[in-house]
């Protein structure tokens, strides 16, 4: 078993969509990013990568790279699956957190369970999503940055 650490952390902006696992859950404030900005795939993507022993995100699409311009992050989790699997795991289960000041994002975590299920090749009820703010402190408390941090465990496959 090996289990993996990832931690994203996007500044909002307005007139940006903020995506987080692949679900709109604000038309008016959203991440400042090279990709989609959608920092909970991209936490998720680092903790499989590193569970993996595997370089990060950055380093597998780069922003150097416009390709990964606009890209959609659940596709690039789509390919980081792959490889992680090719390698000889799978996904055990996977634990985020998501620290932003506003929206309220609960309410969203059954459709972001829907959509990341299937990319994972894993049963909903084996992800956990868990929402908080930073009670004012800081960029994220101060309504700046959205942060999400992810822990994943990998088992390799029998």
């Amino acid at each position: 078993m090996r289990v993996g650490l990832g931690r994203d952390v996007h500044r909002v902006v307005l007139g940006r969509r903020l995506l987080l696992g692949g679900v709109c859950v604000s038309e008016e404030r959203g991440c400042v990013a090279h990709s989609d900005g959608d920092c909970l795939v991209h936490a998720l993507m680092d903790a499989l990568l590193g569970a993996a022993a595997l370089p990060n995100v950055g380093v597998l699409f780069p922003c150097s790279d416009e390709k990964n311009r606009g890209r959609d992050s659940c596709e690039m989790l789509r390919e980081v699956v792959e490889i992680v699997y090719g390698r000889g795991f799978r996904l055990a289960n996977v634990d985020l957190v998501v620290q932003l000041e506003t929206p309220p994002v609960s309410h969203f975590f059954p459709m972001i369970r829907d959509r990341l299920a299937p990319l994972l090749d894993l049963d909903g009820s084996a992800i956990g999503l868990k929402a908080t703010t930073a009670e004012g402190l800081g960029p994220v408390g101060g309504g700046e940055a959205v942060e999400v941090l992810c822990v994943c465990l990998l088992e390799e496959k029998v």
